[in-house]
């Protein structure tokens, strides 16, 4: 049944119960606009594919250590509630620092951990009142930042008090989340004393190498010291101040004495809702946690966190006070979502094919769901005569991961195919779109919203506008896709798989292009 101009493409239209025994259905090549944040009717739980999820498993099991596919329980019910829908975020850079331009619009949350008065501490309005040393307002300076956002404004007075309390710290993405920590650990070592005092630890050596330049960026002006643990690393005791890191390198190098854990002082972790709750990485980082001081601080930041795992965070980050910058639905505003309606699997690649030359328009990421499908997307478009880079986190080298990585940021490359190892944290500022060439799901194959919020999030970075398209080729991905759009109540718009004309007038559009 063929979608009419303004006709939902899901509901009533392709329930379950009407396509359950039919063959897939393709839409016509219209542009039709979506309303996925209506509530699903009549559709029950996917009942999965009992050889496809053991194949799933398998491809799962044989990631690395530091891949970041999701593995959170997502059988709740997803919410659907629909979400007002915010004004256009202007493209400028008002802080300084690439901060959203909606950032000061935020209402933020703030809850006391036990002990903790509230009232003693004052949001700061300038980075000048927070009582930095000379030498860290010269690296702000330097970055140019001007004010400090929400999440810098009311977490940083906290994290620097004296009794220096637990925090878990929550804010959309391009809130200054990584400016905060850093800020913090950066002041509360001592340059003086040549041993680590702080750990702060990343699912991937991709975001531990950003959080690093961060930091040694933001301290350049002090004596201050930072050593970056990935796989690779030297073998030598550290001395740095600041150890920053993946979970299991740093765990190596505590067992074998590399850093010495009784002066640490703050321990954060990065992207911390997947660092407490996946298999492996939490159990990695609850034993680097217990192996620290009992009054050590313990920082936890993230753009998401799930109930579960926010319930099991306050049991890591004990009495903690918890910050919640309410506006994660800034980072879809700045990002026009849309999907593409594939006839099957195979034709993904012929559509990606035909759109390529809009993939050039800035750089741009293609996700996919295992390291076998990325592996032979790209070799496929190689050997086509496309140019197209790969990241994943199963057998490159960590030479080639650092090079791919380094040429795609300094626009060396403009196309990136990656697994999910890339969904979080990474700031490549002239990404400006994403394609989910597979739906982002979890290891027992449900759709999984928190995974398609940091890959989408790639685009759209420091306020600008970005576009994510999503391919769908069947039911299931098609119910996929509308039960992640359910959770956060947008709309995703319909493109054209067959117009080319009619889709690069919509995307140039959407980036504010002419």
């Amino acid at each position: 049944m063929a979608a009419k101009e303004g006709e939902e493409l899901w509901g009533d239209t392709l329930n379950e119960s009407e396509t359950s025994d039919k063959k897939e259905t393709t839409a016509a090549p219209v542009v039709v606009k979506v309303v996925l944040g209506a509530a699903l009717n009549g559709v029950e739980k996917q009942v999965i594919n009992d050889t496809q999820a053991e194949e799933d498993d398998k491809e799962d099991k044989k990631e690395s250590a530091e891949s970041t596919e999701s593995v959170d329980d997502v059988a709740k019910e997803l919410a659907e509630t629909k979400i007002e829908n915010q004004e256009e975020p202007v493209d400028n850079d008002s802080l300084g620092q690439g901060i959203h331009p909606d950032d000061q619009k935020a209402e933020v949350d703030v809850k006391a951990g036990k002990g903790v008065d509230l009232n003693i501490y004052k949001a700061a309005k300038s980075f000048a009142e927070l009582g930095l040393s000379k030498e860290l307002l010269d690296g702000i300076n330097a970055k140019k930042f001007v004010n400090p956002s929400k999440i810098q404004a009311q977490a940083l007075p906290i994290i620097l008090a004296r009794n220096r309390p637990n925090l878990i710290g929550q804010a959309h993405h391009g809130s200054g989340k990584t400016a905060v920590y850093s800020l913090g650990i950066l002041t509360r070592v001592d340059p003086d004393k040549h041993h680590p005092q702080a750990i702060c630890i990343c699912p991937v050596r991709e975001l531990a190498t950003q959080v690093y330049k961060v930091v040694t960026e933001l301290g350049q002006f002090t004596k201050i010291k930072a050593y970056l643990a990935v796989p690779g690393s030297s073998r030598d005791r550290i001395t740095a101040q600041i150890v920053i890191g993946t979970p299991g390198t740093i765990l190596a190098k505590m067992r074998a004495k590399e850093i010495d854990k009784k002066h640490i002082q703050v321990f954060v972790a990065d992207e911390a809702d997947l660092m407490i709750s996946k298999t492996g990485l939490g159990e990695q980082t609850i034993k680097i946690k217990n192996q620290l001081n009992p009054d050590c601080q313990i920082l936890l930041f993230s753009a998401t966190y799930a109930d579960d795992v926010r319930k099991f965070a306050e049991k890591v980050a004990k009495n903690s006070t918890k910050i919640h910058v309410k506006r994660e639905d800034l980072s879809l505003d700045s990002i026009q979502q849309y999907y593409m309606n594939c006839e099957n699997e195979s034709n993904k690649y012929e559509v990606l094919t035909n759109i390529y030359g809009l993939l050039n328009m800035g750089q741009s990421m293609i996700y996919c769901h295992t390291v076998k499908t990325a592996k032979e997307l790209s070799n496929k478009m190689r050997e086509n005569g496309y140019t197209v880079s790969l990241l994943h986190g199963k057998d490159m080298s960590h030479d080639e991961r650092d090079r791919v990585m380094e040429d795609f940021r300094a626009g060396t490359t403009s196309v990136l195919i990656a697994t999910n190892v890339l969904a979080r944290g990474i700031d490549v500022q002239q990404v400006t779109l994403v394609i989910n060439y597979d739906i982002p799901l979890d290891r027992y194959g449900r759709p999984d919203p928190e995974t398609y919020i940091h890959r989408i999030g790639r685009s759209g970075r420091f306020g600008r506008k970005g576009v994510a398209i999503s391919f769908v080729h069947d039911d299931k991905s098609k119910r996929d896709l509308h039960r992640i759009a359910t959770y956060y109540g947008k709309d995703i718009f319909a493109l054209p798989a067959d117009d080319l004309e009619v889709l690069e007038k919509k995307i140039t559009a959407a980036l504010g292009k002419t």
